[in-house]
């Protein structure tokens, strides 16, 4: 009964939470989320994929911080889809998933790859991707500079990847030449956008809206100048 009524208090917090940031969830994504927090709390426990222990805070923290970028992603706010149609991404450093499994969730017609030198915790996106039926989803555990995929991708998303320069640099071979960064950030870093002002440009600054947390978060829209 007591987990019951926990599922039903996850489920009613995610559901509360993509409301408030106009993210609209279908019955079948609301349970491949759910399924899929539920896997990582259980995995935490001897993989330590986050440091963050309690399920209602992975659902806060972990969840809908992912899924604050899906109405960027889909609006015509920026535009991102007619400039840059993103049907496929690489996740890197994605570490248990994040941002790569939510949004592989939520847009089931792009295909992503998910990209970490940690071996226990591809091995647990790998469980998850056959777990939850992700067709959509590829998994690499290697290090970004040792991965030379076939194709190239048009968009390089990251949710807590170094410094804007590593990531820029690092992911420069992953990327068309038109391609676009998407760098998932706390407090605007103007300190780190200033040493690679002559070979990345700005695109779009956007201030997400996270449901049940504190502090700023940004998502910033990059490209290498051309």
């Amino acid at each position: 009964m007591i987990e019951t009524e926990l599922q039903d208090k996850l489920k009613q917090q995610l559901i509360r939470g993509a409301t408030e940031m106009s993210v609209a969830l279908t019955g079948e994504q609301t349970e491949k989320l759910l399924a899929y927090i539920r896997e990582f709390e259980k995995w935490n426990k001897a993989y330590n994929l986050s440091a963050v222990r309690d399920v209602q805070q992975m659902v806060a923290r972990h969840l809908l911080d992912s899924l604050s970028v899906v109405p960027w992603l889909t609006s015509q706010k920026i535009d991102v889809q007619k400039k840059f149609p993103l049907t496929r991404m690489i996740d890197v450093g994605t570490g248990g998933g994040l941002p790569g499994i939510p949004l592989a969730i939520m847009f089931p017609e792009k295909q992503f790859t998910l990209l970490d030198s940690n071996g226990k915790k591809t091995r647990f996106l790998f469980h998850v991707k056959t777990l939850l039926g992700l067709t959509n989803v590829t998994v690499e555990n290697r290090r970004v500079e040792e991965f030379a995929p076939a194709e190239k991708f048009e968009g390089v998303i990251s949710r807590a990847f170094a410094s804007l320069q590593d990531m820029t640099e690092g992911c420069a071979s992953l990327i068309k030449p038109d391609g676009i960064f998407l760098a998932m950030k706390g407090l605007f870093p103007e300190d780190e956008l200033a040493p690679i002002s002559d070979k990345i440009e700005l695109l779009e600054t956007i201030k997400l809206v996270v449901a049940e947390t504190d502090g700023e978060r940004h998502l910033l829209i990059m490209r290498a100048k051309q």
